[in-house]
Formats: C-alpha cells, sequence, structure tokens
C-alpha cells in the first residue's frame, strides 16, 4: 500500500546533490507513494532557498510532516532544517524516520542520527543498492489490517 513520504534534504547546507534527490523522490514515487519534497529535490532552487518568507516556508513544510507515514532523509550533507525535521518527525509527530548516509561523503554521519536507535539508518556507497534497502525499510511501515499505525515497529 502506498505511503505518504516527507522527503528531506540540505538546501541551505548546498545544492551539490539535487539531482540525487530527484532519482531517490523519481524511484519513491513510481512505486506509487506520494513523496512531499518540495523545494528539496527543485532544481530552481539555489543554496539560497525558495524565494518565500521563512515563517511560510516553515508552516508547510511542518503541515507536509505532519501529513506524512514516513520522514526519509538524506543526511550525508549536513543540515540544521534537516536535523529539525527529525526531531519534529520522532519527538513531535511520533513518525517512522528513515536516514541515508553515503560515508564517502562526510567524515562521519552526526552521532544524533547514528546513535538515535529509533532512526533505520542506511549507509551506502551505491544509490542502486540504497534505493533496494530503503525499499524494505519502507515495505515495514505499509499498512496492516487495514490501517497505518504510526507505533509500527522499524
Amino acid at each position: 500500500m502506498p505511503l505518504t513520504i516527507y522527503f528531506a534534504g540540505a538546501i541551505s547546507g548546498g545544492r551539490d546533490d539535487v539531482a540525487h534527490y530527484r532519482r531517490v523522490v523519481k524511484a519513491l514515487s513510481a512505486e506509487g507513494h506520494r513523496v512531499r519534497a518540495g523545494a528539496v529535490a527543485a532544481e530552481d532552487i539555489s543554496a539560497a532557498g525558495e524565494l518565500l518568507d521563512p515563517c511560510a516556508i516553515f508552516e508547510r513544510d511542518v503541515d507536509w510532516l505532519s501529513e506524512a507515514d514516513v520522514l526519509v532523509a538524506e543526511v550525508s550533507a549536513p543540515s540544521t532544517g534537516v536535523g529539525y525535521e527529525i526531531a519534529a518527525a520522532r519527538y513531535r509527530y511520533d513518525i517512522p524516520v528513515i536516514c541515508l548516509y553515503r560515508p564517502a561523503y562526510t567524515k562521519r554521519c552526526s552521532a544524533m542520527v547514528a546513535g538515535d536507535r529509533g532512526i533505520v539508518l542506511i549507509e551506502y556507497d551505491d544509490a542502486a543498492e540504497m534505493l533496494a534497502r530503503l525499499r524494505a525499510a519502507l515495505a515495514k511501515y505499509t499498512a496492516r489490517g487495514g490501517g497505518y499505525s504510526r507505533r509500527t515497529p522499524a
């Protein structure tokens, strides 16, 4: 059963990965999931971000996050905003979090992500392998008995 996925990735921290974000979003959408990614996957958005008022961006993104079944965050490029979204997903909305991390990208994954046993952390070098592992992780959050439960264990 399709999920509503909030996809997070760095914007202000750098836009080097926008093509990669787009591939992940496209792959998830092709499987029938509803993916909310906004500016993260938009090629025309620079590291300066969107031209919207910061309050409007915050309200929109928090609204999208509150409606999501799961948060998928690419955390290879450090981002304060992505960290905020992860914490909100875990502790405000009680939704599962899956983080994608490429060890070769930075010296190490943030301990606040890697050390949180409630986060599914997928370390990868190969995008195809990562997508297969992401699909398997998402399969754990599909509907059971006619309804999705935010309490479904990772």
